[in-house]
């Protein structure tokens, strides 16, 4: 079949198909791009003529497109996912910000910029970097080190092995993260004889892999030896769609689980072990419990340093037990490794630990903390004022989100609040992006979240500071009568960072909004978000903000509700947990000494966790 290159591209990801339990779905629901010099004669002309099923969607920045491709292959449990294409230069390297996220997320996606000529007959081509040291570096050299599998198509012949390589990448669950193609503009276009059965319908069988024999009765066994163990769910245990086999598992063995920010919603709020959020974000009820802890059974978690308190949160003699797909991940904090998928793997510990279980004690002392911290997010959640509480931001759009909604969030304050206070229903209705913590993500995360689950409400929480970085899809919601509701937090600068500023004693500089003079700037975030298409709602009150989202939900168009709130009030409650963040050995201000000595006092209380378990 004689095709360009980028026509075999086209179809061949049009006929690509992913499988888990006996379920098979598209693994590409789209293309979204960019066009321009680079990619609108090759990927562009193919798109325009292709009558494959690739729907294609126009993204308004290069950086959101990525965001949207991540957000959608984690609302699929990563069994689906978007293509993204763009021009060559800055249209390329703008998505490396996206690449980074998705990478570390351990998210699909396949990115293909367009490239330089590969026969270089008019180099140097607009928007060409030169390197002195080869002609064959370009931009995209650049998406090595954030790409899990990466590859420049120079000859149509290439093209066949690097496409399936992509595929194993993209479907691996333990590789899996940003593919980057580099598409020669030249290449793109230049025909080629392809084999038919390029182009046949190829199923990439998701694997579940099961626990090795031994391993597995040495996890039982520290299991049963264990008087206060914990349970850690982190991602992989949503991703494997393991979250009944966790809850069998820790019912079964009277063992309370805690979630990682990926990780919630493992088991859904007032589950009777489910203790909430862990670590420096977390729940005085997870905390308590992980300081006591001999065992932490780590599931699918990656153990960031926000979910360990920079290493401040365990006991220096606890043991770890770590379920994973991946051997990397398993063997953190010198943990036990059960290298597998997260389902097969707690089913087959629950089967290995039969007749085991905690004291009855054990079990109520969790309940009762977490009783306590119910109380103190409940009155955070009451909490009035003008303007409005943050707090009480989060408890009316949780309130409104209900059993079906969705709550997207990336960064700033807003993260940890929602870690600590948001009530999930279950698998799927917390979403917030906290591996890279990327401000910008979050309308366009919550664009690619109703894309993969357009049955959801989609509930976008972004403050002044994301927004101002990436508001541009909300153009694409609305072009695409994609229907979202985003909940515009407005409080004139960044509220962590400031907060974060003043404890080490950086004075909050550069974490307001404001004139030179120090006066308010005349910025109106509303009116802009109007003019980019939006129905625009302006509560002043919390009665105010529970109708308009009620409002907002039943509409069938986007609505951007727009709330007013102080930078400077720290209104919930705190996990009683540190972060790592160092402060200056030397310094002119006496805050800044009192802050490194409160520093170093911390300091002390890390723990290396080098014991091996046994």
């Amino acid at each position: 079949m004689r095709l360009t290159v980028a026509q075999a591209v086209v179809r061949f990801l049009a006929r690509q198909w992913s499988e888990r339990d006996g379920a098979e779905r598209r693994f590409f629901g789209g293309c979204a791009g960019i066009f321009g010099h680079g990619n609108v004669a090759g990927l562009g002309q193919a798109l325009a003529t292709s009558t494959e099923d690739l729907p294609y969607r126009l993204s308004r920045n290069e950086q959101a497109m990525v965001h949207t491709a991540a957000a959608y292959a984690r609302a699929a449990n990563r069994l689906s996912t978007l293509a993204c294409t763009t021009s060559i230069g800055p249209g390329a390297t703008n998505m490396i910000t996206g690449a980074a996220g998705a990478t570390i997320n351990r998210l699909p996606v396949l990115l293909l910029p367009g490239d330089i000529f590969s026969t270089r007959a008019a180099g140097p081509v607009l928007q060409e970097l030169e390197d002195q040291r080869s002609y064959d570096i370009s931009v995209n050299d650049c998406f090595k080190p954030v790409s899990r599998y990466w590859d420049r198509v120079n000859r149509p012949e290439q093209l066949p092995s690097a496409l399936l390589a992509a595929m194993r990448v993209l479907t691996d669950p333990a590789e899996t993260g940003a593919v980057t193609l580099a598409l020669p503009q030249d290449v793109q276009a230049e025909a080629f004889d392809w084999p038919d059965e390029l182009f046949a319908r190829r199923v990439w069988h998701i694997p579940r892999p099961r626990p090795e024999r031994a391993a597995l009765a040495r996890a039982a066994e520290l299991i049963r030896s264990a008087a206060r163990p914990i349970i850690v769910a982190g991602g992989g245990t949503i991703y494997s769609e393991a979250t009944a086999q966790l809850q069998a598992f820790a019912e079964a063995c009277g063992i309370p689980v805690a979630e990682t920010q990926a990780g919630k919603g493992a088991l859904p709020y007032g589950h009777p072990l489910a203790l909430g959020a862990i670590g420096a974000t977390g729940t005085t009820a997870a905390n308590t419990l992980a300081r006591e802890a001999d065992l932490i059974i780590g599931v699918g978690t990656r153990y960031s340093d926000f979910t360990t308190a920079s290493r401040t949160i365990f006991a220096p003699d606890a043991a770890f037990l770590n379920l994973n797909i991946t051997g990397f991940d398993a063997a953190k904090l010198s943990g036990l490794q059960l290298v597998a998928d997260a389902r097969e793997g707690l089913s087959d510990l629950a089967k290995a630990c039969a007749g085991h279980g905690t004291p009855a004690a054990y079990r109520e002392r969790a309940a009762e903390l977490t009783r306590a911290w119910d109380t103190a997010v409940d009155a955070a959640y009451a909490l009035d004022g003008t303007p409005i509480p943050q707090a009480a931001v989060i408890g009316a759009v949780n309130a409104a989100a209900g059993d079906d909604g969705v709550v997207v969030c990336a960064a700033g304050s807003m993260p940890g609040d929602l870690h600590k206070l948001w009530r999930p229903s279950g698998p799927g209705s917390y979403h917030v992006e906290y591996g890279y913590s990327c401000m910008g993500y979050e309308i366009a995360g919550g664009l690619g979240v109703k894309l993969a689950a357009p049955e959801r409400e989609v509930f976008v929480l972004v403050g002044d500071g994301s927004y101002l970085m990436m508001a541009q899809e909300l153009v694409t919601a609305v072009s695409d009568g994609v229907k979202l509701v985003v909940v515009l937090v407005d409080n004139s600068g960044f509220a962590s960072i400031g907060r974060l500023s003043e404890s080490v004693g950086a004075e909050r500089l550069g974490t307001a909004y404001q004139r030179r003079d120090g006066g308010p700037l005349p910025v109106d975030l509303a009116a802009n978000a109007a003019s980019l298409g939006a129905t625009v709602l302006r509560p002043e009150t919390v009665a105010d903000l529970r109708k308009a989202l009620d409002t907002a939900r039943s509409a069938a168009s986007t609505t951007v509700i727009y709330v007013r709130t102080d930078r400077m009030a720290d209104d919930v409650p705190s996990s009683e947990a540190w972060w790592d963040v160092p402060v200056a050995e030397v310094a002119t201000t006496s805050a800044t000494y009192a802050a490194r000595e409160t520093y170093e006092a911390n300091k002390r209380s890390q723990r290396p966790h080098l014991t091996p378990p046994t």
